[in-house]
């Protein structure tokens, strides 16, 4: 008797243990997909058109209107979302090396001029990135003419942070702070009504 009971209380424990890697085994693959997932878009960015919702950071906003922006072969778009409390942002996607997704917020009470080299803002240092003057098409609701000109400057502060003044046609500067967005971090769910 003393014998089987050895051998079932071995038993036992090779048991446990074995559920223990396992189990162990599968949190460590959900940390790395968890983590790998940050950085893999759920649905192409790309792809957003007015009409659409987009869920960024847990947070769904409508995409009220598009600005295609192009300046001498090079293009970008800007998507003007608002969410359900009616906050309004801007939503960047431009493709260089890689595709960088930028989200937006107006500083209407900012004080500030684009031009100098560095501009200290909201406890930021932020230096200039570039400058131009772009061609845009609008599409949806943007208030703005169905094209135009668009001029730009844009600065960036250390971890990414972003600072950009905008002018379109003949109208004053507009100032935006924004952020990137990992890929993984927006959510497209495409309208109903697209053909």
């Amino acid at each position: 008797m003393n014998g089987w009971v050895a051998y079932l209380v071995v038993g036992c424990l090779v048991v446990v243990a074995a559920v223990a890697l396992a189990v162990a085994a599968a949190h460590r693959s959900r940390a790395r997909g968890r983590a790998a997932a940050r950085d893999v878009p759920r649905a192409d960015p790309r792809r957003i058109r007015p009409g659409d919702v987009v869920e960024i950071r847990q947070v769904s906003y409508s995409v009220r209107g598009t600005i295609r922006l192009v300046e001498v072969g090079w293009s970008w778009i800007e998507h003007l979302i608002e969410d359900a409390d009616g906050v309004r942002r801007r939503l960047s996607i431009e493709e260089d090396r890689k595709l960088e997704l930028v989200l937006w917020d107006a500083e209407p009470a900012a004080a500030l001029t684009p031009g100098a080299p560095t501009i200290e803002f909201a406890g930021r240092r932020y230096d200039w990135m570039e400058s131009g003057q772009a061609r845009y098409t609008t599409s949806g609701s943007t208030g703005l003419d169905p094209s135009g000109t668009m001029r730009y400057h844009d600065y960036q502060a250390p971890g990414g942070a972003r600072l950009t003044f905008e002018a379109y046609g003949e109208a004053g500067w507009e100032v935006a702070r924004g952020e990137l967005l990992h890929l993984g971090e927006i959510l497209v769910h495409p309208s109903t009504a697209r053909g």
